[in-house]
This record gives structure tokens, sequence and C-alpha cells, in this order.
């Protein structure tokens, strides 16, 4: 708890991390048998043993805006911004590299800056572009809050913008136009009506979705307008490949368009599958009895999984706490996931 105390203490909102990550550096360096490397504010330590296997730790450095002026203990529960989302998991990894001298498994341990903002800005996405080697491993964990479940792989996301054309008129005669707006409403009955999947993937369960979440449409007050957009997000199971996932998403808004409509994808981050046939996921879960579920959202694992690494969370904390006023973190769950993850360490598959 001490140590999380610590790192809480010490303010890393979003592009604000130097002092903490000069602070795990500093740390990292001071144990023997680390190699540890400093990429802009993302570090990277690993060991190298020479075992069959290598695990990748990793969690991410820096918290949303919000009370940076420390950590509160009240008992057992730590209070604090950071406490869960994540600087307790960050707690748990360099505890095990300072404790465990000796794994069964080779270790990496990635500790990356600007996880809470676009994704453009991501330290896990900075050093696979400047350094994929340091990367290089058999399973990740990455240890985001998951109340001491495993999250397995995640749903990928894209985002279309829908652009629907009409006629412009006089209101007083709207049958000289065609509203663009009025078209939207067709549309937007079959998006909440749409028939979501529910795959299981490596016995989880996910479920698809296929939202509004953007609507822009009109002129003037007294002009019927002649384009109207819908901005659309949809989540897939990784199952289909973003390929089959856009071509799953344009069938289905084929029957709602006309000459002159426009279909565009804006962005797209690709799924990643839960990988729980690896021996080390496998071990970690039948010796704890773990629950395995699957990662509705979209997650770093992603990166990982992307470079042909399997990944899941699993992190001290409740996710519903994260990014609240009211972010906490017990003893309890804290002490539970150190003693997992040393297990894994120190016994391997």
């Amino acid at each position: 708890m001490a140590l999380t105390a610590e790192l809480v203490d010490i303010p890393s909102v979003s592009f604000d991390e130097a002092a903490i990550v000069a602070h795990l550096e500093a740390e990292l360096r001071a144990i023997p048998g680390l190699a540890v490397d400093r990429i802009g504010d993302n570090l990277v330590a690993r060991t190298d043993l020479g075992r069959g296997h290598r695990l990748i730790l990793a969690g991410h450095t820096d918290t949303v805006p919000g009370d940076t002026s420390g950590s509160r203990l009240d008992g057992d529960v730590l209070w604090g911004l950071g406490t869960t989302d994540m600087k307790g998991g960050l707690a748990v990894m360099l505890e095990l590299a300072r404790v465990v001298r000796e794994p069964a498994v080779d270790v990496t341990w990635v500790f990356y800056a600007r996880e809470e903002v676009a994704m453009v800005h991501n330290g896990l996405r900075e050093l696979f572009a400047e350094a994929p080697e340091l990367l290089a491993g058999d399973v990740a964990i990455l240890g985001e809050p998951t109340a001491g479940a495993i999250e397995a792989g995640c749903q990928g996301t894209m985002r279309f913008e829908v652009t629907l054309a009409g006629v412009r008129a006089h209101t007083a005669r709207p049958w000289m136009g065609r509203n663009a707006v009025h078209r939207l409403g067709t549309l937007l009955t079959a998006l909440e009506a749409y028939p979501h999947r529910e795959p299981v993937v490596d016995g989880c369960r996910y479920r698809e979705a296929l939202q509004a979440v953007h609507v822009e449409g009109g002129v003037a007050g007294n002009v019927v307008p002649d384009s109207a957009m819908v901005r659309i997000n949809h989540r897939y199971a990784p199952d289909r490949t973003g390929a089959e996932a856009e071509a799953h998403v344009r069938e289905f808004l084929a029957p709602f368009l006309d000459g002159g409509d426009v279909v565009e994808l804006v962005d797209h981050s690709p799924a990643a599958p839960p990988g729980m046939s690896h021996p080390l996921l496998r071990a970690i879960t039948d010796r704890h009895h773990l629950e395995v579920r699957a990662k509705l959202g979209w997650t770093d694992v992603a990166f990982f999984a992307e470079h042909g690494v399997p990944a899941v969370n699993l992190g001290p904390g409740e996710p519903t706490l994260a990014h609240t006023a009211g972010e906490c973190l017990e003893r309890a769950p804290l002490e539970s996931c150190f003693t997992i993850l040393r297990d894994l360490l120190e016994h391997g598959a």
C-alpha cells in the first residue's frame, strides 16, 4: 500500500509524466539483472535469463486530470487520483521487479506514457514504432483495473460518417425538395433495432454494437436541408477482421442509401483475440480460479495482438471507480493481484 501511495503522490496527468518516469527509472536501474531502456517518457526493463517463455507486464504512468493533491489512507483503503487507474497496478509491477530476482520466465516490464489521451500520443504506440524488438514476447498482461478477473482480448472499434443527400427547397414548398434530415429517421430507427451478435471466442462471450453517436443537419429555419450526417460507432468481436466488420456495416447501411449518399470510414482500431490458450494464461487462470470475461471496449492489448503477442488485462481495483472523484483502492485486491502475478513469475506454466 505504501508503494502505491508513493506513486499516487507524484502527479502524472497526461503529458506531465516526467517526474514519475524519472522516479520509476531510478528504481528500475537500481535492480540487479535488469536492462533498462528509456524512449521518450517510456521505460522498458528486461531480464535475460534464457527462459523458455517471455512474459510482458505493462502499465501506463499517466492519469486523467483531477485532484493531484496526493493520497489519503483510511484503514485499508487508499484514496486519490490514479489509485485504481492505474498506480496500484504500477506498484504491483515495481514490487515484483524488486522481489522476484530469479523468475521462471523472462520478464519485460513496460511503463508507458499517455494512455489516457488520443491514441496518436500513446506511449505504447511510440515504443512499437521506435523499438519493437523491446516488446517481443510470448504473452502480455496489462495491469488495468479488472476487479480480480481476466479481461481477455478486446473488441475492435470503427467509426463511420454517413452523409445522406437531399434537395434544398423553401419550407413553404417542401414538395419541391427532399428533406435529408427526415431521411435520417429511417436509418436511426434501424440502428436502434440493430440485431447485435454475441459470438463466443475462446470461451469469452462478446457483444457487438452499432450506435449512432452524432448527428448534423440543417441550413436555416426556412430551408429544407439538402444534406444530413450521422456518425456511427461499430464495436465488433475478434472473430471478425476489420475488413469483414467494415463490409458488414456497409451491407447493413446499403438499403438506406441512394445515389449521392456517402459512407466514409473515418477511424478504426482492430480487435484483439482472447489468446487464453497460451500456457501461461491457462496456468494463472487454473491455479487461481480466475473469472475470464470478454473485454467489450477497446484497450491497449490490441497493440500487442497486432504484433502477434496474446494479451489480457489483469490488475487491482474496481474499474467503475476509474476517472471518478471517489477513486480508491482497497488493500485486499492489491495484495491478491501481487500474489497471483508473483506465482506466475516464480513458477511459470
